[in-house]
């Protein structure tokens, strides 16, 4: 497993590899999903009420479709693999203590799913997984798709973040 910590002043990201596929179909998958998170969490910090904590600290684990599977059947009820799962472990507008680091939750990502919707959409499988981190991020910071209005929000939020990447809008063509 590999693991990288980056810290820029305001921001603690945890990148987890325990999935090898990973390292092999995109060499550079830890830093594309740190980069997309720290734009997510950027971008957040402006649209968002977030405590004034001194870092703000997320994990994003790049795992394979069984652990998924797990993960998505223990917590969500639904026994089978997919794309981003989003722990939230900070509930917006909920208090937190002076000086400890705002902990938002982890994103975890299984390989199977996310290369197999990367390759149906005719999408480069880095540009799915920046899609994917910058998704559960948001989802992390309070965002939600359940209403057609939060949707919309939403994948707003998501175009911009992902073009400040260089990441085409992952929506178009799909509707």
């Amino acid at each position: 497993m590999t693991e990288a910590v980056v810290t820029d002043a305001a921001i603690a990201i945890v990148i987890a590899s325990p999935c090898g596929a990973w390292r092999r179909a995109c060499p550079a998958a830890q830093d594309i999903a740190r980069a997309a998170a720290t734009a997510a969490l950027a971008r957040g910090a402006q649209e968002f009420a977030l405590p004034g904590q001194a870092t703000i600290e997320i994990g994003v684990r790049l795992h394979d479709d069984a652990a998924q599977q797990r993960l998505n059947r223990d917590w969500r009820g639904a026994d089978r693999p997919t794309n981003v799962l989003a722990f939230s472990a900070w509930e917006p507008g909920a208090p937190t203590p002076a000086g400890a680091p705002l902990l938002l939750g982890d994103v975890v990502l299984g390989f199977e799913t996310v290369a197999r919707e990367a390759a149906a959409q005719g999408k480069p499988l880095a540009d799915h997984l920046s899609h994917l981190v910058v998704h559960g991020v948001l989802h992390l910071l309070g965002c939600d798709h359940v209403t057609e209005a939060e949707a919309v929000a939403m994948e707003t939020l998501e175009m911009k973040i992902l073009a400040s990447l260089g990441v085409p809008d992952p929506y178009r063509g799909t509707i």
